[in-house]
């Protein structure tokens, strides 16, 4: 039995507009009402929300319960974390701060096996190879793998062609608010020379052959979409969360 197909990789490659949520509040039970709201993906931030991968594993599993793809972002760039969300089912994962082609493709190699990659193979420990009743799972996930690294410095800007080209990177998504604050626009993250640079990016991203995305503000999105962005964040739960129970408390009744 071979490891399940990646839906979201398949989308993606075939260049559809792939509408999603990120999840921070941990919440089972917001992310299960995400997952059956109709979204192409929901990714589970693990870099910035307090989520170990036992509570990953969890989150995972509610969205499989909706049918709707997950997407886990890990903390860093580092191997070992790598292969514990994947070894616990994430197949699409989200690497922050890639400044580099060898950064990528570190990246890559770590949520590969040999020889393609260097993930160690936990056999019948993992909930990724059903315990192993996935008996052809190792020889089977590479090509399921997702990679989805980011671009949020001005490094990454200067090097993005060369790590849009690395092979085993599937997209290229732009974080405007660290990136916005390397290139100096901190204090103005409107400014329109700052979101050309982004859309320069997305070209040279999409020339490489790779999905380019962005998380965004929603009166940015249609400009971004029309500049070739295929893997589109139209918000999180908390931010979500906080915007409708704050107008809530502010109406009149």
């Amino acid at each position: 039995m071979p490891a399940p197909k990646n839906v979201l990789k398949q989308a993606m490659a075939e260049g559809r507009l792939l509408r999603g949520l990120w999840l921070a509040l941990g919440s089972e039970p917001v992310t299960e009402i995400a997952g059956r709201a109709g979204f192409d993906w929901c990714l589970v931030d693990g870099e910035h929300a307090p989520f170990d991968p036992a509570m990953i594993r969890r989150q995972i599993i509610t969205l499989e319960n909706t049918g709707t793809p997950a997407v886990v972002r890990v903390p860093g760039n580092e191997e070992w974390i790598l292969k514990q969300v994947l070894d616990v089912g994430a197949q699409t994962v989200m690497v922050p701060m890639v400044n580099t082609a060898e950064e990528a493709r570190a990246a890559v190699r770590a949520c590969l096996y040999p020889p393609e990659g260097i993930r160690g193979d936990g056999g019948y420990t993992m909930r990724a190879s059903g315990y192993g009743a996935v008996a052809g799972y190792a020889s089977s996930a590479n090509a399921e793998i997702c990679v989805i690294v980011q671009a949020e410095t001005r490094e990454a800007l200067d090097n993005l062609a060369e790590i849009a080209a690395v092979e085993g990177v599937d997209c290229v998504l732009f974080g405007p608010a660290d990136l916005a604050a390397d290139l100096g626009y901190r204090d103005n993250p409107t400014a329109p020379e700052f979101w050309e640079e982004i859309k320069r990016g997305i070209g040279v991203i999409r020339a490489a052959g790779k999905a380019a995305g962005i998380f965004a503000p929603a009166t940015r999105n249609a400009e971004m979409v029309a500049a070739g962005v295929t893997f589109l964040s139209l918000g999180a739960d908390a931010a979500l969360m906080t915007a409708t129970l704050g107008a809530l408390a502010r109406s009149e009744t």
